[in-house]
């Protein structure tokens, strides 16, 4: 089979999707199909706006297809009829098995991580919440159950010291369309062999997940090791962002801020944790248990992202 009769259907939503399918598109691959999810209104004016795949599929003049649930007999018959050899999924819903089993071969997915660690919905928040030194993506087939099929390619990153989920999430949206177009030669070229994902692990081995990110989450506890803090501002850096709620000088009420950079400073003080530090002018952080989390870059309600010493500017301490 040649890689113009090779037909592809490919199902994905943010712009994490996008490189992979804008890959598949320079290589020349036959796209048939690009599924994503409906329009949805946002934004203060509840304007309605494309998907970063809906808007790559219409400038490529790709066929779209957006169905409000993955199980309509109108999308399983209208999918049926594009007579997909393979299906790619990159950031998109859980599929039905009427739909990952539908090609002869197979349903495979780009997930964020080295799995079968960090499978859920937010591997690269984790990954650096959790202070790992390296983690990479994993391209596998579709099964029942969520991440757990059999792995086709597996590649690697450092997280170095400098990234936050920002910088990593780039990383991993051009490794992983990397991963998916070699992907799709194996196919061609019929040497497309795969593994359990048990056999990744030693059998000593904690398995960690990455369960979707909620606002709770992304607090800042002082109860929180000054590293554990500066790792969930790192995990959580540029979206949704950590926060926490302070109480400043001269004032009563807390104040929530997120902070999106941070530094750990591992000085210990006898100030109590949670005690808001500041020299007034380009110095601020919080006390934690085992030092002090200096902020570097902070948003105020209703305020925009700013340096600290901006910020600090305006408190008038």
């Amino acid at each position: 089979m040649t890689k113009e009769e090779l037909k592809i259907v490919f199902m994905g939503t943010p712009a994490f999707a996008v490189e992979s399918l804008r890959l598949l598109v320079e290589h020349k691959y036959n796209i048939v199909g690009v599924i994503t999810m409906p329009d949805k209104p946002a934004g203060r004016g509840h304007k309605i706006q494309y998907s970063p795949v809906k808007q790559f599929a219409l400038d490529n003049k790709l066929r779209l297809l957006q169905p409000e649930r993955l199980k309509e007999e109108s999308f399983i018959e209208e999918l049926k009829s594009l007579q997909a050899d393979i299906q790619i999924v990159v950031a998109f819903r859980m599929l039905p098995e009427v739909v990952w089993n539908m090609p002869p071969y197979g349903t495979f997915n780009l997930h964020a991580s080295l799995l079968p660690q960090y499978r859920g919905a937010a591997p690269i928040n984790w990954a650096i919440i959790r202070g790992e030194k390296e983690t990479g993506a994993t391209t596998f087939f579709l099964t029942h159950e969520i991440d757990t099929g059999r792995v086709i390619l597996q590649r690697k990153i450092p997280v170095n010291d400098v990234d936050n989920a920002g910088t990593i999430h780039d990383k991993l949206m051009v490794l992983g369309a990397e991963m998916v177009v070699e992907t799709v030669e194996r196919v061609l070229s019929g040497n497309l062999e795969s593994i359990e994902q048990g056999q990744l692990v030693s059998t000593d081995e904690t398995l960690k997940s990455a369960p979707k990110i909620f606002k709770d989450s992304c607090e800042i506890h002082s109860r929180l090791t000054v590293e554990q803090a500066h790792n969930l501002v790192r995990g959580l850096s540029p979206y949704p962002a950590a926060w926490i709620s302070i109480q400043l000088p001269g004032q009563t009420d807390l104040v929530s801020i997120k902070v999106f950079e941070s530094e750990a400073d591992d000085t210990v003080t006898s100030d109590k944790p949670g005690t808001f530090v500041s020299d007034g002018k380009t110095k601020a952080g919080v006390v934690m248990k085992d030092g002090i989390l200096w902020f570097r870059v902070v948003q105020a309600p209703a305020k925009k992202r700013m340096p600290v010493e901006d910020w600090l500017r305006g408190l008038r301490i």
